[in-house]
Protein backbone atom coordinates (compact mmCIF):
# COMPACT_ATOMS: atom_id res chain seq x y z
CA UNK A 1 0.00 0.00 0.00
CA UNK A 2 2.76 2.30 0.83
CA UNK A 3 4.85 1.80 -2.44
CA UNK A 4 1.33 1.73 -4.29
CA UNK A 5 1.04 6.04 -2.55
CA UNK A 6 4.54 6.63 -3.05
CA UNK A 7 4.22 5.92 -7.17
CA UNK A 8 0.61 7.84 -6.75
CA UNK A 9 2.65 11.47 -5.41
CA UNK A 10 5.43 10.60 -7.82
CA UNK A 11 3.06 10.62 -10.71
CA UNK A 12 1.08 13.21 -9.51
CA UNK A 13 4.39 14.92 -9.27
CA UNK A 14 5.22 14.50 -12.94
CA UNK A 15 2.09 15.25 -14.29
CA UNK A 16 -0.66 13.31 -15.59
CA UNK A 17 -0.52 14.56 -19.18
CA UNK A 18 0.95 11.70 -21.67
CA UNK A 19 1.75 12.91 -24.96
CA UNK A 20 -0.12 10.59 -27.84
CA UNK A 21 1.21 11.98 -30.54
CA UNK A 22 4.79 12.70 -31.59
CA UNK A 23 6.97 13.14 -34.33
CA UNK A 24 10.44 14.64 -33.94
CA UNK A 25 12.22 15.59 -37.37
CA UNK A 26 16.10 16.22 -37.64
CA UNK A 27 17.04 19.19 -39.15
CA UNK A 28 20.41 19.87 -38.76
CA UNK A 29 23.65 16.84 -38.34
CA UNK A 30 26.49 15.53 -40.11
CA UNK A 31 24.81 12.91 -42.18
CA UNK A 32 22.37 13.87 -45.03
CA UNK A 33 19.66 11.53 -46.72
CA UNK A 34 18.37 14.41 -49.18
CA UNK A 35 19.78 15.21 -52.36
CA UNK A 36 19.29 18.74 -51.48
CA UNK A 37 19.92 19.35 -47.85
CA UNK A 38 22.78 20.40 -46.05
CA UNK A 39 25.23 18.43 -43.36
CA UNK A 40 26.79 20.26 -40.76
CA UNK A 41 28.51 19.96 -37.69
CA UNK A 42 25.53 21.02 -35.45
CA UNK A 43 22.15 19.60 -34.76
CA UNK A 44 18.85 21.27 -34.33
CA UNK A 45 15.34 19.20 -34.03
CA UNK A 46 11.58 19.84 -34.45
CA UNK A 47 9.50 18.37 -31.74
CA UNK A 48 5.63 18.13 -33.01
CA UNK A 49 3.49 16.85 -30.08
CA UNK A 50 -0.03 16.55 -29.31
CA UNK A 51 -0.73 20.02 -32.01
CA UNK A 52 2.75 21.87 -29.66
CA UNK A 53 5.63 22.08 -31.45
CA UNK A 54 9.35 23.04 -30.20
CA UNK A 55 12.78 23.87 -32.44
CA UNK A 56 15.27 21.78 -30.05
CA UNK A 57 18.83 23.97 -30.63
CA UNK A 58 18.96 25.75 -34.02
CA UNK A 59 22.69 24.45 -35.91
CA UNK A 60 25.86 25.05 -36.54
CA UNK A 61 25.61 28.10 -39.54
CA UNK A 62 22.79 30.78 -39.63
CA UNK A 63 21.40 29.11 -42.72
CA UNK A 64 21.61 25.52 -42.20
CA UNK A 65 18.34 25.07 -40.65
CA UNK A 66 16.40 27.40 -42.75
CA UNK A 67 17.61 25.75 -46.03
CA UNK A 68 16.87 22.04 -44.82
CA UNK A 69 13.16 22.94 -43.25
CA UNK A 70 12.29 24.46 -46.74
CA UNK A 71 14.25 21.18 -48.02
CA UNK A 72 11.87 19.09 -46.17
CA UNK A 73 9.09 21.55 -46.56
CA UNK A 74 9.06 21.73 -42.79
CA UNK A 75 7.00 25.47 -41.85
CA UNK A 76 8.66 26.41 -38.85
CA UNK A 77 6.62 30.42 -39.45
CA UNK A 78 4.38 28.31 -36.59
CA UNK A 79 6.69 27.32 -34.06
CA UNK A 80 7.08 29.62 -30.96
CA UNK A 81 9.20 27.89 -28.69
CA UNK A 82 12.63 26.99 -29.07
CA UNK A 83 15.25 25.11 -26.52
CA UNK A 84 18.77 25.66 -26.36
CA UNK A 85 20.55 22.94 -24.65
CA UNK A 86 23.75 24.84 -24.31
CA UNK A 87 26.02 27.87 -25.62
CA UNK A 88 27.88 25.68 -28.12
CA UNK A 89 28.07 27.59 -31.49
CA UNK A 90 27.38 24.31 -33.35
CA UNK A 91 23.99 24.34 -31.79
CA UNK A 92 22.94 28.42 -31.06
CA UNK A 93 24.30 29.49 -34.65
CA UNK A 94 20.72 29.98 -36.76
CA UNK A 95 19.06 31.64 -33.88
CA UNK A 96 18.82 35.03 -34.72
CA UNK A 97 18.51 34.23 -38.41
CA UNK A 98 15.48 31.70 -38.29
CA UNK A 99 13.85 34.34 -35.86
CA UNK A 100 14.44 37.72 -38.61
CA UNK A 101 13.17 35.14 -41.37
CA UNK A 102 10.57 33.40 -39.55
CA UNK A 103 8.92 36.80 -37.70
CA UNK A 104 8.36 38.08 -41.21
CA UNK A 105 5.64 35.45 -41.60
CA UNK A 106 4.30 35.01 -37.86
CA UNK A 107 5.55 37.81 -35.23
CA UNK A 108 5.65 35.26 -32.72
CA UNK A 109 7.63 32.76 -34.67
CA UNK A 110 10.89 31.28 -32.66
CA UNK A 111 10.06 34.57 -30.10
CA UNK A 112 10.41 31.95 -26.43
CA UNK A 113 14.11 30.40 -26.30
CA UNK A 114 14.24 28.55 -22.95
CA UNK A 115 17.89 28.20 -21.67
CA UNK A 116 19.74 26.84 -18.81
CA UNK A 117 21.37 29.11 -16.25
CA UNK A 118 25.15 29.28 -17.23
CA UNK A 119 24.25 29.72 -21.15
CA UNK A 120 25.72 33.77 -20.85
CA UNK A 121 28.75 33.30 -19.36
CA UNK A 122 32.18 34.35 -20.34
CA UNK A 123 34.32 31.70 -21.86
CA UNK A 124 37.61 33.27 -22.70
CA UNK A 125 40.41 31.86 -24.27
CA UNK A 126 43.52 33.05 -26.00
CA UNK A 127 41.71 33.93 -29.16
CA UNK A 128 38.91 35.86 -27.46
CA UNK A 129 35.45 35.49 -25.95
CA UNK A 130 34.65 31.97 -27.27
CA UNK A 131 30.61 32.12 -25.86
CA UNK A 132 28.58 33.70 -29.15
CA UNK A 133 25.56 33.49 -26.89
CA UNK A 134 26.99 36.96 -25.30
CA UNK A 135 26.81 38.90 -28.90
CA UNK A 136 23.56 37.49 -29.70
CA UNK A 137 22.00 37.71 -26.34
CA UNK A 138 20.54 41.67 -26.79
CA UNK A 139 20.17 41.19 -30.91
CA UNK A 140 17.68 38.63 -30.11
CA UNK A 141 15.65 40.43 -27.38
CA UNK A 142 15.60 43.40 -29.62
CA UNK A 143 13.49 41.89 -32.32
CA UNK A 144 11.01 41.40 -29.36
CA UNK A 145 12.12 37.83 -28.69
CA UNK A 146 12.35 36.59 -25.20
CA UNK A 147 14.80 34.50 -23.20
CA UNK A 148 13.41 32.12 -20.27
CA UNK A 149 15.99 30.33 -17.71
CA UNK A 150 15.03 26.99 -16.72
CA UNK A 151 16.87 25.82 -13.18
CA UNK A 152 14.42 22.92 -12.55
CA UNK A 153 12.04 20.41 -13.89
CA UNK A 154 10.11 22.42 -16.11
CA UNK A 155 6.43 21.48 -17.94
CA UNK A 156 6.40 23.56 -21.46
CA UNK A 157 3.40 22.05 -22.33
CA UNK A 158 1.32 19.20 -21.13
CA UNK A 159 4.12 15.84 -21.11
CA UNK A 160 7.10 18.18 -22.48
CA UNK A 161 9.38 18.71 -19.48
CA UNK A 162 12.67 20.53 -19.56
CA UNK A 163 15.32 18.62 -17.42
CA UNK A 164 17.17 22.00 -15.95
CA UNK A 165 20.94 21.59 -15.35
CA UNK A 166 22.07 17.53 -14.85
CA UNK A 167 23.13 16.70 -11.82
CA UNK A 168 26.57 14.78 -12.30
CA UNK A 169 26.11 12.18 -10.73
CA UNK A 170 29.23 9.64 -13.08
CA UNK A 171 32.13 11.27 -13.95
CA UNK A 172 31.26 10.81 -18.29
CA UNK A 173 33.21 13.99 -18.80
CA UNK A 174 31.55 14.45 -21.93
CA UNK A 175 33.53 17.77 -23.02
CA UNK A 176 36.39 19.41 -22.92
CA UNK A 177 38.83 19.88 -20.09
CA UNK A 178 40.23 22.90 -21.90
CA UNK A 179 37.34 24.91 -21.85
CA UNK A 180 37.39 27.86 -18.87
CA UNK A 181 33.96 29.98 -17.59
CA UNK A 182 33.89 32.39 -15.34
CA UNK A 183 31.21 31.59 -13.02
CA UNK A 184 28.82 34.42 -11.49
CA UNK A 185 31.07 35.35 -8.41
CA UNK A 186 34.21 36.13 -11.04
CA UNK A 187 35.65 33.21 -10.90
CA UNK A 188 37.81 30.91 -13.64
CA UNK A 189 36.82 27.50 -13.87
CA UNK A 190 36.95 24.56 -15.44
CA UNK A 191 33.96 24.84 -17.86
CA UNK A 192 31.74 21.49 -17.43
CA UNK A 193 28.91 23.25 -19.72
CA UNK A 194 27.09 23.70 -16.60
CA UNK A 195 24.01 24.45 -18.37
CA UNK A 196 23.46 21.46 -20.03
CA UNK A 197 19.95 20.38 -20.23
CA UNK A 198 17.51 17.99 -21.90
CA UNK A 199 13.79 17.93 -23.56
CA UNK A 200 12.11 14.74 -21.92
CA UNK A 201 8.54 13.65 -23.45
CA UNK A 202 6.30 11.63 -21.39
CA UNK A 203 4.39 9.42 -23.53
CA UNK A 204 1.68 6.62 -24.17
CA UNK A 205 4.64 4.72 -25.37
CA UNK A 206 7.43 5.84 -22.66
CA UNK A 207 9.71 8.26 -22.15
CA UNK A 208 11.24 9.94 -24.80
CA UNK A 209 14.58 11.98 -24.35
CA UNK A 210 16.34 14.68 -26.67
CA UNK A 211 19.72 15.77 -26.26
CA UNK A 212 21.80 18.43 -27.71
CA UNK A 213 25.12 16.82 -27.08
CA UNK A 214 24.40 15.75 -23.80
CA UNK A 215 27.71 16.93 -22.37
CA UNK A 216 26.20 16.14 -19.04
CA UNK A 217 26.27 12.71 -19.68
CA UNK A 218 24.02 10.25 -21.30
CA UNK A 219 23.49 8.07 -17.78
CA UNK A 220 23.70 11.34 -15.65
CA UNK A 221 20.62 12.54 -17.84
CA UNK A 222 18.48 9.47 -17.63
CA UNK A 223 19.06 8.74 -14.22
CA UNK A 224 18.02 11.99 -13.63
CA UNK A 225 14.78 11.62 -15.34
CA UNK A 226 14.13 8.11 -13.83
CA UNK A 227 13.85 10.26 -10.32
CA UNK A 228 11.01 12.09 -11.78
CA UNK A 229 9.06 9.86 -13.57
CA UNK A 230 10.02 6.22 -11.49
CA UNK A 231 9.09 3.21 -13.12
CA UNK A 232 8.90 4.57 -16.83
CA UNK A 233 10.91 2.81 -19.51
CA UNK A 234 12.49 4.96 -21.91
CA UNK A 235 11.12 4.26 -25.17
CA UNK A 236 13.63 6.34 -27.43
CA UNK A 237 16.52 8.87 -26.98
CA UNK A 238 17.30 11.04 -29.78
CA UNK A 239 20.34 13.44 -30.60
CA UNK A 240 23.55 13.81 -29.85
CA UNK A 241 25.57 11.68 -26.83
CA UNK A 242 29.04 12.72 -27.21
CA UNK A 243 30.68 9.23 -27.66
CA UNK A 244 32.77 10.03 -30.40
CA UNK A 245 35.67 10.46 -28.41
CA UNK A 246 34.90 7.50 -25.70
CA UNK A 247 36.93 4.26 -25.52
CA UNK A 248 35.64 0.71 -25.69
CA UNK A 249 35.45 0.35 -22.11
CA UNK A 250 33.45 3.76 -21.64
CA UNK A 251 30.89 2.93 -24.59
CA UNK A 252 30.47 -0.92 -22.92
CA UNK A 253 29.81 1.26 -19.50
CA UNK A 254 27.34 3.57 -21.30
CA UNK A 255 25.77 0.87 -22.70
CA UNK A 256 25.11 -1.19 -19.85
CA UNK A 257 23.62 1.64 -17.73
CA UNK A 258 21.27 2.06 -21.35
CA UNK A 259 19.97 -1.37 -20.90
CA UNK A 260 19.55 -0.89 -17.32
CA UNK A 261 17.22 2.47 -18.05
CA UNK A 262 15.46 0.13 -20.38
CA UNK A 263 16.05 2.13 -23.67
CA UNK A 264 14.47 0.97 -26.62
CA UNK A 265 15.33 3.20 -29.43
CA UNK A 266 18.55 5.11 -30.02
CA UNK A 267 18.69 7.95 -33.03
CA UNK A 268 22.34 8.75 -31.97
CA UNK A 269 23.01 11.98 -34.32
CA UNK A 270 25.53 14.87 -34.41
CA UNK A 271 28.25 13.84 -31.73
CA UNK A 272 27.44 10.30 -30.85
CA UNK A 273 29.70 9.33 -33.20
CA UNK A 274 28.71 6.83 -36.45
CA UNK A 275 31.19 3.53 -34.27
CA UNK A 276 29.68 4.65 -31.30
CA UNK A 277 25.98 4.09 -32.37
CA UNK A 278 26.90 0.47 -33.70
CA UNK A 279 28.50 -0.24 -30.59
CA UNK A 280 26.01 0.51 -28.58
CA UNK A 281 23.31 -1.57 -30.49
CA UNK A 282 25.40 -4.14 -30.36
CA UNK A 283 26.36 -4.23 -26.23
CA UNK A 284 22.79 -3.68 -25.91
CA UNK A 285 21.33 -6.64 -27.85
CA UNK A 286 19.52 -4.42 -29.54
CA UNK A 287 17.87 -4.79 -33.94
CA UNK A 288 19.33 -2.54 -36.74
CA UNK A 289 15.94 -1.04 -36.87
CA UNK A 290 16.35 0.17 -32.96
CA UNK A 291 19.56 1.69 -33.09
CA UNK A 292 20.49 4.18 -36.26
CA UNK A 293 22.82 6.78 -36.86
CA UNK A 294 20.51 10.13 -37.71
CA UNK A 295 20.34 12.09 -40.79
CA UNK A 296 19.03 15.15 -42.04
CA UNK A 297 15.12 14.18 -42.43
CA UNK A 298 15.28 11.51 -40.02
CA UNK A 299 12.82 11.50 -38.09
CA UNK A 300 11.11 9.84 -34.70
CA UNK A 301 7.52 8.96 -33.97
CA UNK A 302 5.31 6.43 -31.82
CA UNK A 303 4.05 4.73 -34.12
CA UNK A 304 6.88 3.74 -35.99
CA UNK A 305 9.74 4.43 -33.89
CA UNK A 306 12.96 5.79 -36.01
CA UNK A 307 12.19 6.81 -39.45
CA UNK A 308 15.45 6.70 -41.14
CA UNK A 309 16.82 8.28 -44.35
CA UNK A 310 17.48 5.87 -47.66
CA UNK A 311 21.43 5.79 -46.90
CA UNK A 312 20.84 4.77 -43.06
CA UNK A 313 18.25 1.97 -43.88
Amino acid sequence: MAACATCCAAAAEAGGGKISDLKITILSTMLVSTHEGVGEWGFSALVQADGHQVLVDTGGAPETVLRNAQTLRVDLSGVRDVILTHNHDDHTSGLLALRVEMSKRNPEALSRVYVGPGIFWSRPSNHGEENSMIATHKPYEATGGKFIEVSGWQEIFPGAWLTGPIARKYPEKNWSALGKVVTPDGQEAEDTIPEDLSLVLNTSRGLVVITGCGHAGIVNILTQTAGKFAGQPVFGVVGGIHLFRQTDAQLDWTSDQMKSFGVENILGAHCTGIEAVYHLRQRMGLGRKAVLVGSVGAQFTLRDGIVPGELEQ
